[in-house]
Protein backbone atom coordinates (compact mmCIF):
# COMPACT_ATOMS: atom_id res chain seq x y z
CA UNK A 1 0.00 0.00 0.00
CA UNK A 2 1.36 3.39 -0.99
CA UNK A 3 0.18 6.23 1.22
CA UNK A 4 -0.99 9.71 0.34
CA UNK A 5 0.52 11.21 3.49
CA UNK A 6 3.12 10.16 6.07
CA UNK A 7 2.75 11.75 9.51
CA UNK A 8 5.87 11.74 11.68
CA UNK A 9 5.98 12.15 15.41
CA UNK A 10 8.79 14.51 16.32
CA UNK A 11 10.48 13.53 19.58
CA UNK A 12 12.35 10.26 19.20
CA UNK A 13 11.35 9.85 15.55
CA UNK A 14 12.73 12.91 13.76
CA UNK A 15 14.96 14.25 16.52
CA UNK A 16 16.83 12.27 19.16
CA UNK A 17 15.29 14.29 21.98
CA UNK A 18 13.78 11.70 24.30
CA UNK A 19 16.97 10.94 26.28
CA UNK A 20 17.55 14.67 26.79
CA UNK A 21 14.02 15.68 27.73
CA UNK A 22 13.34 12.68 29.96
CA UNK A 23 16.57 13.14 31.91
CA UNK A 24 15.56 16.76 32.51
CA UNK A 25 11.96 15.85 33.37
CA UNK A 26 12.97 13.14 35.84
CA UNK A 27 15.43 15.47 37.55
CA UNK A 28 12.94 18.35 37.72
CA UNK A 29 10.12 16.23 39.14
CA UNK A 30 12.52 14.80 41.72
CA UNK A 31 13.68 18.31 42.60
CA UNK A 32 10.04 19.26 43.23
CA UNK A 33 9.49 16.35 45.62
CA UNK A 34 8.13 13.77 43.17
CA UNK A 35 10.98 11.22 42.94
CA UNK A 36 11.21 9.99 39.35
CA UNK A 37 13.90 7.97 37.61
CA UNK A 38 14.83 8.36 33.97
CA UNK A 39 13.33 4.94 33.27
CA UNK A 40 10.06 5.91 34.97
CA UNK A 41 9.89 9.12 32.95
CA UNK A 42 10.29 7.16 29.71
CA UNK A 43 7.63 4.67 30.83
CA UNK A 44 5.05 7.15 32.05
CA UNK A 45 5.51 10.35 30.08
CA UNK A 46 7.20 9.62 26.75
CA UNK A 47 4.94 10.87 23.97
CA UNK A 48 2.72 12.81 26.36
CA UNK A 49 1.38 16.31 26.11
CA UNK A 50 2.25 18.47 29.11
CA UNK A 51 -1.21 18.22 30.62
CA UNK A 52 -0.70 14.47 31.12
CA UNK A 53 2.33 15.12 33.34
CA UNK A 54 0.27 17.47 35.49
CA UNK A 55 -2.62 15.01 35.62
CA UNK A 56 -0.50 12.01 36.63
CA UNK A 57 1.42 13.88 39.32
CA UNK A 58 -1.84 15.18 40.79
CA UNK A 59 -3.42 11.72 40.65
CA UNK A 60 -0.46 10.04 42.33
CA UNK A 61 0.50 12.63 44.93
CA UNK A 62 -2.54 14.80 45.43
CA UNK A 63 -0.30 17.80 44.75
CA UNK A 64 -0.33 20.19 41.81
CA UNK A 65 2.85 21.10 40.01
CA UNK A 66 3.91 24.77 40.26
CA UNK A 67 2.22 27.21 37.91
CA UNK A 68 5.56 27.92 36.21
CA UNK A 69 6.41 24.22 35.77
CA UNK A 70 5.92 24.22 31.99
CA UNK A 71 7.94 27.36 31.34
CA UNK A 72 10.85 26.31 33.58
CA UNK A 73 10.89 22.81 32.11
CA UNK A 74 10.86 24.10 28.54
CA UNK A 75 13.61 26.63 29.25
CA UNK A 76 15.82 23.80 30.52
CA UNK A 77 14.93 21.54 27.60
CA UNK A 78 15.49 24.23 24.96
CA UNK A 79 18.87 25.10 26.42
CA UNK A 80 19.90 21.45 26.20
CA UNK A 81 18.44 21.08 22.70
CA UNK A 82 20.39 24.06 21.39
CA UNK A 83 23.57 22.55 22.81
CA UNK A 84 23.17 18.79 22.25
CA UNK A 85 20.26 17.80 20.00
CA UNK A 86 20.85 15.67 16.90
CA UNK A 87 18.51 14.18 14.29
CA UNK A 88 17.60 10.53 14.62
CA UNK A 89 20.20 8.61 12.58
CA UNK A 90 18.95 7.88 9.08
CA UNK A 91 15.85 10.08 9.15
CA UNK A 92 17.23 12.42 6.50
CA UNK A 93 17.48 9.50 4.09
CA UNK A 94 13.86 8.53 4.85
CA UNK A 95 12.65 12.04 4.00
CA UNK A 96 14.70 12.08 0.80
CA UNK A 97 13.15 8.76 -0.20
CA UNK A 98 9.65 10.16 0.30
CA UNK A 99 10.57 13.28 -1.67
CA UNK A 100 11.90 11.16 -4.52
CA UNK A 101 8.64 9.20 -4.67
CA UNK A 102 6.47 12.30 -4.37
CA UNK A 103 4.87 11.22 -1.09
CA UNK A 104 3.89 14.21 1.12
CA UNK A 105 4.83 14.19 4.79
CA UNK A 106 4.34 16.32 7.88
CA UNK A 107 4.94 16.26 11.62
CA UNK A 108 2.30 15.90 14.37
CA UNK A 109 3.74 16.13 17.87
CA UNK A 110 2.56 16.23 21.47
CA UNK A 111 5.11 19.01 21.97
CA UNK A 112 4.25 22.66 21.57
CA UNK A 113 5.02 24.62 18.41
CA UNK A 114 8.02 26.37 19.98
CA UNK A 115 9.54 23.06 21.04
CA UNK A 116 9.05 21.65 17.54
CA UNK A 117 10.61 24.71 15.90
CA UNK A 118 13.62 24.66 18.23
CA UNK A 119 14.18 20.92 17.72
CA UNK A 120 13.76 20.87 13.95
CA UNK A 121 15.75 24.08 13.56
CA UNK A 122 18.72 22.80 15.56
CA UNK A 123 18.83 19.55 13.58
CA UNK A 124 18.44 21.20 10.16
CA UNK A 125 15.10 19.49 9.48
CA UNK A 126 12.76 22.48 9.75
CA UNK A 127 13.28 23.51 6.12
CA UNK A 128 11.92 20.11 5.04
CA UNK A 129 8.63 20.82 6.77
CA UNK A 130 7.96 24.51 7.18
CA UNK A 131 5.15 26.07 9.18
CA UNK A 132 2.29 24.62 7.10
CA UNK A 133 3.35 21.02 7.69
CA UNK A 134 3.90 21.22 11.46
CA UNK A 135 1.07 20.24 13.81
CA UNK A 136 1.03 20.26 17.61
CA UNK A 137 -1.21 19.07 20.41
CA UNK A 138 -1.67 22.80 21.00
CA UNK A 139 -3.86 22.82 17.88
CA UNK A 140 -6.52 20.49 19.34
CA UNK A 141 -8.39 19.99 22.59
CA UNK A 142 -6.90 16.61 23.54
CA UNK A 143 -3.41 15.24 22.99
CA UNK A 144 -2.38 11.64 22.36
CA UNK A 145 -3.70 8.97 23.01
CA UNK A 146 -6.83 10.72 21.72
CA UNK A 147 -6.97 10.65 17.90
CA UNK A 148 -7.74 14.38 17.64
CA UNK A 149 -4.28 15.54 16.57
CA UNK A 150 -3.92 12.97 13.81
CA UNK A 151 -7.45 13.56 12.54
CA UNK A 152 -6.87 17.32 12.53
CA UNK A 153 -3.60 16.84 10.66
CA UNK A 154 -5.21 14.67 7.99
CA UNK A 155 -8.10 17.12 7.56
CA UNK A 156 -5.81 20.13 7.11
CA UNK A 157 -3.58 18.19 4.72
CA UNK A 158 -6.66 17.06 2.76
CA UNK A 159 -6.04 13.31 3.04
CA UNK A 160 -8.54 10.69 4.31
CA UNK A 161 -7.33 9.00 7.52
CA UNK A 162 -7.26 5.62 5.83
CA UNK A 163 -4.68 6.89 3.35
CA UNK A 164 -2.29 8.11 6.06
CA UNK A 165 0.65 6.34 7.67
CA UNK A 166 1.93 7.45 11.07
CA UNK A 167 5.48 6.90 12.34
CA UNK A 168 5.54 6.73 16.16
CA UNK A 169 7.77 5.56 18.99
CA UNK A 170 5.45 5.80 22.00
CA UNK A 171 2.52 3.67 23.18
CA UNK A 172 0.37 6.80 23.44
CA UNK A 173 1.13 7.73 19.85
CA UNK A 174 0.39 4.26 18.54
CA UNK A 175 -2.95 4.24 20.37
CA UNK A 176 -3.82 7.65 18.93
CA UNK A 177 -3.03 6.59 15.36
CA UNK A 178 -5.02 3.36 15.67
CA UNK A 179 -7.97 5.32 17.09
CA UNK A 180 -7.71 7.67 14.10
CA UNK A 181 -8.01 4.74 11.70
CA UNK A 182 -4.48 5.10 10.36
CA UNK A 183 -1.72 2.58 9.79
CA UNK A 184 1.09 3.15 12.26
CA UNK A 185 4.70 2.05 12.15
CA UNK A 186 6.30 1.61 15.57
CA UNK A 187 9.94 2.61 16.03
CA UNK A 188 11.53 0.39 18.66
CA UNK A 189 14.85 2.20 19.16
CA UNK A 190 13.82 3.24 22.68
CA UNK A 191 10.52 1.45 23.26
CA UNK A 192 10.21 -2.36 23.44
CA UNK A 193 8.03 -3.69 20.66
CA UNK A 194 5.56 -5.26 23.08
CA UNK A 195 4.68 -1.78 24.36
CA UNK A 196 3.72 -0.72 20.82
CA UNK A 197 0.96 -3.29 20.41
CA UNK A 198 -1.49 -2.35 17.72
CA UNK A 199 1.18 -1.08 15.34
CA UNK A 200 0.88 -2.15 11.71
CA UNK A 201 4.55 -3.11 11.76
CA UNK A 202 7.64 -2.49 13.88
CA UNK A 203 11.10 -1.34 12.84
CA UNK A 204 14.28 -0.76 14.80
CA UNK A 205 16.38 1.42 12.46
CA UNK A 206 15.39 4.13 10.00
CA UNK A 207 16.88 2.30 7.04
CA UNK A 208 14.03 -0.22 7.37
CA UNK A 209 11.30 2.40 7.07
CA UNK A 210 11.23 3.37 3.37
CA UNK A 211 10.41 -0.21 2.33
CA UNK A 212 7.49 -0.25 4.78
CA UNK A 213 6.08 3.07 3.61
CA UNK A 214 6.69 2.80 -0.12
CA UNK A 215 5.97 -0.84 -0.96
Amino acid sequence: MRYDLVIFDNDGVLVDSEPISNRILAAFLTELGHPTTYEESIRDYMGSAMHRIHDLVLERSGQRLPVDFDSVFHDRVFEAFRRDLLPVPGVGEVLRSLDAEGVPYCVASSGGHERIRVALGKTGLYERFGEKRVFSAQDVGRGKPAPDLFLHTAEVMGVPPGRCAVVEDSPLGVRAAVAAGMDVYGFTAMTPGERLSGATALFSTMDELPALLLS
